[in-house]
């Protein structure tokens, strides 16, 4: 007999997460580098060609909610109601991603981060790869009216926005100083004669 569907996903979501747990407990407590694939696997208790299904590298092992943060924000632009407009819908959802990488638990593997050359390349092409996908996000809404250019410029500035709100002093703050400057330059960007509503 076949597995139910729903079943066999949450099964699937579960070893992806006990995977994700496995390696980042053992990369906090021993160091990034000193950690390799077999070790993670071991921890988890499954065999490493699962570990490979799940992810595709190890540097993805620290970044496991990726998925999950490009959804949220391609969900920010199509998710919003009609009347609402795109900045300050992207601006609530990078402040709740903020919050949420700036709590308290999340400064060891911003640390662990910061000190791996491999891990910040890795989120560099992270960054950029939500930029597009963001882009072609904000591009495909027909009640925004925006040059392609300017869509991969504001999904830019939007990343940039997280990823220099979490580093600062005050977080929340950097938010909204940040999204001032991305309004503006949104507004600076509308075509002459198009209507206000949904932008």
């Amino acid at each position: 007999m076949t597995e139910p569907s729903g079943r066999r996903e949450r099964k699937k979501a579960a070893t992806r997460q006990k995977i994700a747990d496995a390696a980042l407990r053992l990369f906090l407590e021993r160091g990034y580098d000193a950690v390799g694939i077999r070790d993670v696997a071991a921890e988890a208790d499954v065999a490493v060609t699962t570990l490979f299904s799940h992810f595709a590298s190890k540097e993805a092992l620290v970044f496991e909610q990726d998925e999950d943060f490009e959804q949220r924000l391609t969900q920010a632009v199509t998710g919003r109601s009609p009347h609402e407009p795109l900045i300050p819908a992207l601006r609530r959802e990078i402040q709740a991603l903020v919050r949420h990488c700036t709590a308290d638990g999340a400064a060891p593997v911003r640390r662990m981060i910061d000190a791996s050359p491999a891990l910040r390349k890795y989120d560099e092409s992270m960054r950029l790869r939500h930029a597009d996908l963001l882009a072609t996000a904000i591009a495909a809404d027909p009640g925004l009216s925006r040059t392609a250019t300017a869509c991969r410029a504001i999904a830019r500035f939007v990343i940039d926005a997280y990823a220099l709100a979490r580093e600062a002093d005050d977080p929340e703050a950097a938010v909204d100083e940040i999204f001032r400057m991305i309004e503006a330059a949104w507004e600076a960007g509308r075509p002459s004669g198009a209507s206000a509503v949904r932008s």
